[in-house]
């Protein structure tokens, strides 16, 4: 039986997601062609490893090349000097959009952040794709390439989905966990439905799991057919046990960027 793709990009494919990414969109696609700064661990028969520099752009455009679409989870994944955000996350997911506007490719799925709408707080019960409100340098880039997503879609109809990933890893390990956690299966769940929707559009949307606890609305991604089969509640316990009483008025337990509305200019502590 035939796969629906022949060929799937995914770069920073040697980080968290993208090495379970690998493991999950790999029935979907003949081949997978893996990037990332560094070598891949356990490159299978499947995988074209290439090692390439997003900030690279001869070097990132062509990496689309043959490709039937991107997942693109490469970049800086966390608040970092403004020179790498700039040449990572900006410039270098400027590269893949273009690339793949010049190879033909379609569809980009872009590994998006709740940091793009960090200063929202819980109990606005926002949706999904609410309005940005970046918490940091890092959320701002997440921001530019939300905004190129739409442009590429309108201008050049390369359907997209900006996935504003929250908490993604093994378990939930605080109490945001616990309403923000993506499993890696959902996570994978995730991507592979914005991959074979029949329509995808240029969607913004929110990357959780079923969690009891959502102070976000996901219902405006209802046409990707995402169906998260987890939740923390098996955790819940576990977490509540080594949790430690904080201040209920801090900033932080009020917005549902967690910590990073608290940062300061990444710049500063370069600086001093």
């Amino acid at each position: 039986m035939s796969k629906p793709f022949k060929q799937i990009l995914i770069t920073g494919a040697a980080g968290r997601l993208g090495t379970e990414l690998r493991r999950g969109l790999s029935p979907l696609a003949e081949k997978l062609r893996i990037s990332d700064r560094v070598v891949c661990e356990n490159v299978m028969r499947h995988e074209e490893m290439v090692v390439c520099d997003l900030s690279d752009e001869t070097e990132t455009m062509a990496l689309s090349a043959g490709c039937d679409a991107v997942v693109h989870m490469g970049g800086a994944s966390l608040e970092r000097p403004w020179q790498e955000v700039l040449d990572s996350n900006i410039r270098g997911s400027y590269h893949i959009f273009e690339g793949a506007r010049r190879h033909g490719v379609r569809r980009v799925i872009f590994a998006s952040s709740v940091h793009a709408i960090g200063y929202h707080k819980i109990d606005e019960n926002i949706k999904g794709n609410a309005m940005i409100r970046p918490d940091t340098l890092y959320g701002v880039s997440k921001c530019f390439v939300e905004a190129l997503a739409s442009l590429y879609y309108d201008k050049f109809g390369i359907e997209s989905s900006c996935v504003r990933i929250f908490s993604s890893c093994p378990e939930p390990v605080d109490r945001r966990m616990l309403w923000s956690w993506l499993s890696f299966d959902d996570c994978i769940r995730l991507i592979s439905a914005c991959l074979t929707a029949p329509h995808l559009g240029a969607t913004v949307m929110a990357g959780i799991s079923d969690n009891r606890v959502k102070p976000i609305d996901t219902s405006n991604a209802g046409h990707v057919g995402y169906v998260p089969l987890d939740n923390t509640e098996p955790f819940r316990a576990a977490v509540d046990e080594r949790t430690e009483p904080g201040d209920p008025a801090a900033l932080a337990t009020r917005c549902i960027g967690g910590w990073f509305v608290d940062l300061g200019h990444p710049d500063d502590e370069t600086t001093t």
